[in-house]
């Protein structure tokens, strides 16, 4: 099998693997050149973490950071519009999705020599990166704006992490991060393509939840894309190699208030950005813009606006069934019920509706909902 390599999918330049980057040319955005994924018999069968699927991954590292993440349950419930399958992705160890990221992520950057890394994020990305760099023995420097509540950094400060604050906004944040770079090396979980190899296990996980098949639709909420790239990644490489016989549809679900994905997917143009409940979707300028759209066209998939209310109701529905989970992420179930009641995806269909991060790192947007004072 030909070697992977960096690729800049916009210009198609490559660069080997073998020099850590986090951006080409020009701070262009990254990916690797594309892979054939692997088959039914490839999977470490007795690995219980996305480790099982190390056959897809560029490299095996000699030492991977694992604390378990990955194998998360596959629920099936009745939502408003039909019944759906529900992946519990916020089954990880720091909470969120993003351990499948910065599982792999840091794992390999550490086997290629890189010991201390950037990140800008106040968020899940900032609390995976800041839990795997310390499994790992890395060091972690977190950068978030100064307005940011204390106790959104409790997490990655309690994993060691040096926490950084930056006057200004988001953007000046980032802005900071990326001239850190120079001097540090950004392991950025929107930027560094190592990341995506890691959401794209998602794609092999429900692969194989499903016997060996792929869902008619996955729903997934969208702020950077990262795991609506994952799940285009995983799936193609699983199409490449034979195992599947088509893409799923890839939906991306994003708040009405700051969704420039789901917009640009939609005909529509761009606004300026305003609060939202979402919070952690809430990203005003993606800098995979492209490809997410890409990956939305070529799976025939496409993007959903929800409104403020509609994200409110179907956190509170899903808690009221026993999932608590971020109001960011019940917007997927809120796109759900739009989907149906749209008929963009039909009753008959198998959906997979993804959710990201647990609602205990939400608990001042759930009081305000609740009207609690806490």
């Amino acid at each position: 099998m030909t070697p992977q390599s960096y690729l800049d999918p916009r210009s198609g330049k490559t660069w080997p693997l073998d020099t850590p980057r986090w951006c080409g040319d020009h701070q262009a955005p990254l990916l690797l050149t594309m892979r054939q994924g692997l088959s039914r018999a490839e999977i470490a069968t007795g690995t219980r973490s996305i480790w099982r699927y190390a056959a897809a991954l560029p490299w095996m590292p000699q030492a991977p950071i694992s604390m378990g993440e990955g194998c998360t349950p596959l629920l099936e419930r009745r939502l408003p519009g039909g019944t759906a399958l529900l992946k519990c992705e916020w089954f990880m160890p720091t909470g969120s999705f993003k351990d499948r990221g910065a599982s792999v992520m840091l794992s390999l950057l550490r086997d290629q020599g890189v010991m201390s890394v950037l990140e800008d994020s106040s968020g899940n990305g900032g609390a995976a990166v800041s839990a795997y760099a310390a499994a790992g023995g890395m060091a972690a420097t977190i950068f978030v704006p100064s307005s940011t509540s204390p106790a959104k950094t409790v997490q990655s400060r309690a994993a060691g992490a040096a926490i950084e604050l930056i006057p200004g906004s988001r953007q000046d944040c980032a802005d900071a991060a990326l001239a850190k770079s120079a001097e540090l090396f950004y392991a950025s979980h929107n930027w560094q393509p190592f990341f995506l190899e890691g959401t794209k296990t998602l794609a092999y996980e429900l692969w194989e939840d499903l016997s060996f098949k792929v869902p008619d639709n996955v729903i997934v909420p969208c702020g950077a894309g990262s795991n609506v790239l994952g799940c285009w990644l995983g799936f193609s490489e699983l199409l490449r190699a034979g195992q599947i016989d088509r893409l799923p549809r890839i939906w991306a679900a994003q708040p009405a208030n700051c969704g420039p994905i789901a917009r640009a997917a939609l005909g529509l143009p761009a606004i300026e950005a305003k609060p939202t409940i979402a919070e952690g979707t809430a990203i005003a300028q993606p800098i995979r813009l492209p490809e997410c759209l890409a990956a939305l066209r070529e799976s025939h998939g496409g993007a959903v606006l929800l409104e403020e209310a509609e994200i409110a109701e179907a956190a509170l529905a899903l808690a009221r069934t026993g999932l608590y989970v971020e109001p960011t992420c019940a917007q997927a179930a809120a796109a759900f019920t739009k989907l149906r009641a749209e008929g963009r995806i039909a009753e008959r269909e198998t959906t997979v509706v993804v959710l990201t991060g647990t609602g205990l790192k939400s608990t001042p947007r759930y009081a305000e909902l609740l009207g609690v004072a806490i």
